[in-house]
């Protein structure tokens, strides 16, 4: 009697990993070069820098002339190799935690919200090693053929710094605040808005309106998030001095950042960060929903 809710159970979850690796993957091999933009404003630290970015545009001008179209994909072999278990974990544990929290008499808007602080944290742990990796790369400003390998570099920082939190795992408080808070926003703002606005019939109006829905999520919630991300960049990326820790801790890195160069500074990389998580975010939902849904027919 027992064995038929289990091969439901299975079933479901496999589904789950599925979509939400689906999703992961096709929103990061549109989205990496909006990232790589990100991390660049996010680690320089004044405008006297000669090799400090303008703008956007100016930003993107740069780093095609001086490291070519591959310097836009620099550091996304470990997002790949992250992001299908990564977002896997962020759905799956989404859709766990909301099903553990029905047991609790929470309103449906809390439950979305905790269900997606649940899943942020989870996401957080899985993929900070991956973080570490990538800033690395996207840090540095050789050309792509000159870039070390991913596997390599990762060698590198075990060498010099170890597994631990001021090796392949430094950032980690950064990175629990960055993802819990930004799935928090995420899920907790599209699933309830998306229960107030009506389902319309028409299916390109439908798709539209959940775009909508998920375009605003991932805006909002980058905005509110930006700062852990900001200290995170600086803690995992290439300190001031070399040999010198200056950015060790998430609270006491943005404490440091206000105090030496103001406020706006926490939000340095927001532009291409909405640019990427605001449609990114979007087209990560409406994957998940919709190969889900196939897959519940299908599967």
């Amino acid at each position: 009697m027992s064995a038929k809710p289990e091969v439901g159970l299975v079933r479901e979850a496999s589904q789950q990993i599925v979509a939400g690796g689906s999703a992961g993957l096709v929103e990061i091999c549109l989205m990496h070069p909006l990232d790589v933009v990100k991390t660049r404003f996010q680690i320089q630290r004044c405008a006297t820098d000669p090799n400090s970015y303008k703008s956007l545009v100016d930003s993107f001008q740069m780093i095609f002339q001086m490291e070519g179209l591959f310097g836009f994909y620099k550091g996304i072999l470990p997002p790949i190799l992250a992001e299908t278990p990564k977002r896997a974990v962020k759905f799956f544990t989404f859709e766990q935690y909301k099903k553990l929290l029905g047991y609790v008499s929470l309103s449906p808007a809390l439950t979305f919200a905790i269900a997606g602080l649940g899943s942020g944290l989870t996401e957080a742990i899985v993929v900070n090693p991956f973080e570490v990796v990538k800033v690395g790369l996207q840090a540095n400003r050789n050309t792509f053929a000159e870039q070390p390998s991913t596997m390599g570099y990762a060698r590198q920082i075990i060498k010099k710094e170890g597994w631990g939190l001021q090796g392949l795992n430094k950032g980690l408080t950064a990175t629990l605040g960055r993802h819990g808070v930004f799935n928090m926003v995420y899920f907790g703002f599209y699933y309830n808005v998306k229960n107030i606005i009506p389902v319309n019939k028409d299916p390109t109006l439908e798709f539209l309106r959940k775009f909508g829905i998920g375009l605003l999520s991932g805006t909002i919630a980058s905005v509110i998030n930006i700062p852990f991300d900001v200290a995170k960049s600086r803690i995992q990326g290439p300190q001031p001095v070399p040999g010198e820790i200056k950015y060790r801790t998430c609270f006491k890195t943005m404490a440091t950042v206000y105090q030496e160069e103001g406020i706006l500074a926490l939000y340095k990389g927001l532009l291409p960060k909405i640019m990427r998580l605001g449609p990114g975010g979007a087209v990560m939902l409406l994957v998940y929903e919709y190969t889900y849904s196939w897959l519940q027919e299908n599967w």
